[in-house]
């Protein structure tokens, strides 16, 4: 099995397509790399990946916005075909599994919503986390 993850901005808002009864949410992300050259020149290349979701979750499509930084998870494909010059291209695809929101331009909260599959986590709230000073049991008393 061949898994790939990235991180990194979308590149443009999410479409929301139906194929055959079963609906894909497309976005392009892109990754950047900075780097040092063989001479110590600071560089910079930026990889775009297409992604596709097949999900009948696409509640999550409305957050997919430009900008938003974002984890995707899932199997790569990479498909060569020969531009109108006569040289050889490629393309990097990505079948997503799992879409994590991590944050991006304009987000005012923080922490990430995860969705995998064909479920959706929804962020969950901490209100049920005793705090700090709410344990009255003794620290030293350790299980084992």
């Amino acid at each position: 099995m061949l898994k790939m993850q990235i991180i990194g901005n979308l590149g443009k808002d999410c479409v929301v397509n139906t194929v055959n009864g079963k609906n894909v949410i497309n976005f392009t992300v892109a990754h950047t790399e900075k780097f040092k050259d063989s001479q110590g020149v600071q560089q910079e290349r930026t990889t775009w990946v297409d992604c596709a979701y097949w999900t009948d979750r696409t509640a999550v499509a409305q957050y997919l916005m430009k900008g938003k930084q974002i984890y995707a998870e899932g199997t790569p494909e990479v498909k060569s075909f020969q531009r109108n010059d006569g040289t050889p291209g490629a393309t990097l695809s990505l079948r997503v599994r799992d879409v994590q929101l991590l944050g991006g331009r304009g987000d005012s909260g923080t922490g990430a919503s995860s969705f995998t599959g064909n479920t959706a986590a929804a962020p969950t709230s901490h209100s049920d986390i005793p705090s700090p000073s709410d344990i009255t049991e003794p620290i030293d008393d350790l299980p084992f």
